[in-house]
């Protein structure tokens, strides 16, 4: 047995035995149970030794075939998710007329000249809207509809004037604005069109509508419940700005954040003098470090590349979204206040440009993070291993996207996501749904990870598979290390939060194709309940 110093009596009523057919702890070993108290793992070993140094502990048995250290996911947007339920959600809307008729049931009840706001957008299920399209909402109130990418947007006229926007040479540096073949706008907006105004920074004010506090945090429950039913005990936020820190330290202070919350604070609200601290209780939530977005999008081939591709653009490469100055400016600062940079970096060009800033900074002891790292080579690999940066690779994404990123990327998507370079080259590398953009379960990641194909099956760089328990040691202790928590989460053993989830197949023995099949029984959060699938 594995312990810590035996508690007294008086405490061993609130301990709790937890037993399993089998225990993937995640260091290796598979211990029979797990001694919890106080929402600490407290001893591990045999259900024999267990119950003998706690006689009087309640003893649970988890119905499941599997138990795995609480599934966490290292960059998603949970905040952003439920804001768009606040908001007009298109999520489920099965076409273009319905969008426009959620969008003028929202506009009615609006007053005149303040934002009307859709989101996500799916255009693979609802087609393609443009401004005119967008005109037929309201002419009296500037609308806007995000793409579920959150890399683009659509406007109506009024929003456009509203934003200043009147031909393409309007667009700022780092965004591009669509346009007819007469150079009338089209209402598409890319990258910083539509990025600048909706996180304007603590200079501007936002055109995103948040509705009330109740509402936020009503829909807040909701998505933290459906990630629970994932099997996910913690995440990151990758894109939080004063109002979803609200919403967040919210939900802490009335008891009903059951996850544990990291949070990436958008650069435009970073100060370098005065970078946010952890809350109260920085193990449910915290600051992990400054966002910031360097080029485009992997799957909508608007990545900075080194070297040409058919791209989304039509210029043959992508979009970089911050100049050079900008961004090494800000990293800078960030880095001499102690603080964490996050950056998302897709294409191997500005994969290069993160490496080439980092390498310059003045023995800096932070580490940084590369969020996507999409498109590298042995050579990037060995220079972010030297640099010890983080990184967050897509999971599902070529299991999603796996015969369009061939399209615009060709053989380079033998190193796209390449999970198993970056982990031979020593370096952390944590899972990552970027959820709403892509489905948050991470045993769909999981199954990315291990076959490296698609639901057409073609197969998107073999070499890069690595086996079931490395996949999901990237979804536990690679992306409790990328928050600098891997000492207190990210597997089952002495001094650890006891969080972890059940699942009803044993997933390093299923068929591999198979993985998504498997259904979490159950999920725990500090030895909690969070998720059963038996209510």
């Amino acid at each position: 047995m594995t312990a810590l110093s035996p508690a007294p009596s008086s405490a061993e009523t609130r301990t709790k035995i937890f037993t399993g057919p089998r225990i993937l702890a995640g260091d290796g070993t598979e211990p029979e149970a797990l001694a919890v108290r106080s929402g600490w793992i407290v001893a591990t070993g045999t259900r024999h030794d267990l119950r003998s140094a706690f006689p009087t502990a309640e003893e649970v048995a988890l119905d499941g075939a599997l138990v795995v250290p609480g599934f966490n996911d290292a960059h998603c947007h949970p905040t952003q998710a439920a804001l768009a339920r606040v908001r007009v959600d298109l999520n489920t809307l099965p076409d273009a007329g319905a969008v426009l008729s959620a969008l003028r049931r929202q506009a009615r009840r609006t007053p005149p000249g303040q934002w009307v706001v859709g989101q996500p957008l799916d255009e693979r299920r609802t087609g393609t809207l443009d401004r005119d399209m967008l005109d037929q909402v309201s002419d009296s109130h500037p609308v806007l509809v995000v793409h579920y990418s959150l890399h683009r947007a659509v406007a109506n006229s009024a929003g456009l004037a509203a934003l200043g926007y009147r031909s393409p040479a309007d667009a700022p540096p780092g965004g591009r604005l669509g346009a007819h073949p007469d150079g009338r706008l089209d209402g598409h907006l890319i990258e910083r069109a539509w990025l600048d105004p909706w996180l304007p920074g603590t200079k501007g004010t936002s055109i995103a509508p948040n509705g009330t506090l109740f509402a936020q945090q009503a829909a807040l429950k909701e998505v933290i419940a459906e990630l629970h039913a994932c099997g996910i005990t913690s995440f990151c936020d990758a894109l939080v700005t004063p109002a979803e820190q609200e919403l967040y330290a919210t939900a802490l202070a009335a008891g009903e954040l059951t996850a544990r919350v990291g949070m990436l604070l958008w650069h435009s609200y970073a100060d370098p003098r005065q970078l946010p601290g952890d809350s109260a209780d920085p193990h449910r939530l915290r600051t992990v470090g400054v966002k910031m977005m360097l080029d485009g999008a992997l799957s909508g081939g608007t990545c900075r590349c080194r070297s040409p591709y058919p791209s989304a653009t039509g210029t043959g490469n992508g979009l970089q979204i911050l100049t050079d100055d900008e961004f090494t400016e800000t990293v800078r600062a960030i880095d001499a206040a102690g603080g964490r940079v996050a950056v998302h970096a897709n294409g191997d060009q500005a994969v290069q440009t993160v490496l080439d800033t980092v390498e310059s900074l003045p023995r800096s002891r932070t580490r940084h993070r590369i969020e996507h790292c999409s498109l590298i080579d042995d050579g990037l690999a060995e220079r972010i291993a030297r640099a010890q940066l983080i990184t967050v690779p897509f999971g599902p994404f070529v299991t999603l996207h796996g015969e369009q990123l061939i399209d615009y990327y060709g053989d380079r998507v033998d190193k796209v996501c390449a999970h198993r370079t970056l982990r031979d080259a020593g370096i952390v590398v944590a899972g990552s749904s970027d959820y709403p953009l892509a489905p948050p379960d991470p045993l769909l990641g999981i199954r990315s990870l291990v076959t490296r194909t698609t639901a057409a099956g073609t197969t998107v760089g073999a070499g890069q598979r690595i086996g079931p328990q490395d996949a999901v040691d990237v979804y536990t202790r690679g992306s409790a290390a990328a928050s600098d928590e891997e000492s207190v989460k990210g597997t089952l053993t002495v001094g650890r939060l006891a969080d972890l989830t059940v699942l009803d197949t044993d997933l390093t023995t299923a068929e591999p194709e198979a993985l998504t099949d498997i259904r979490v029984r159950s999920t725990w959060v500090g030895g909690e309940c969070v998720h059963t699938s038996h209510r």
